[in-house]
């Protein structure tokens, strides 16, 4: 039997963007904007986005109406992963999920030592899949955005993407390919 090999239509997910930060506002939150702009010039619709205090209840209110929502396929989060008193998301968002993707803070944190040193240390990133919702959590700064984007989420939210991604872990309701 012969392996198909014709290329898969690309399945376009709706993604939630959250913005943690106690001083940004819509005008000033060129992360979450970076995260906009990369999901859909790759095709994917943008859902939501909101900009919530670094407060651990608020993240997670609104967090778990995404998760609940059957049409957010993925969330991206930026800000509040950092060591400074008021940094909440890992605390935050690590309750809710049912299965931790323990490689991206890893993988994310290689990525970064090439390009801010040892700092990464300082990088709390985390990942992981709940109510088959992926979400993704990364620091605040715009280059962290785009590093994480450019380098590890864009393919990973890709279903043509070999050898695997995570589309298929994904509530699949609402995702159909484009026309």
């Amino acid at each position: 039997m012969s392996k198909d090999t014709s290329p898969k239509p690309f399945v376009p997910l709706a993604i939630a963007v959250l913005t943690v930060s106690d001083t940004r506002d819509e005008a000033g939150d060129t992360s979450g904007q970076l995260f906009v702009e990369r999901l859909t010039t790759a095709g994917h619709r943008l859902r939501e986005k909101c900009i919530v205090k670094d407060d651990v209840y608020q993240i997670r209110a609104v967090l778990s109406r995404w998760i609940a929502d059957a049409e957010v396929q993925a969330v991206l989060v930026t800000g509040g992963t950092g060591f400074s008193g008021r940094d909440s998301t890992p605390e935050a968002v690590r309750v809710l999920f049912d299965k931790h993707v323990e490689g991206f803070g890893e993988i994310f944190r290689h990525y970064s030592l090439q390009e801010i040193g040892t700092s990464t240390l300082q990088s709390r990133a985390l990942a992981g899949l709940a109510n088959d919702t992926v979400i993704f959590c990364v620091p605040g700064s715009t280059n962290a955005c785009r590093t994480a984007w450019d380098r590890i989420i864009g393919e990973q939210l890709d279903n043509r993407h070999r050898p695997c991604n995570f589309v298929p872990h994904l509530t699949q309701a609402h995702c159909a390919p484009r026309g």
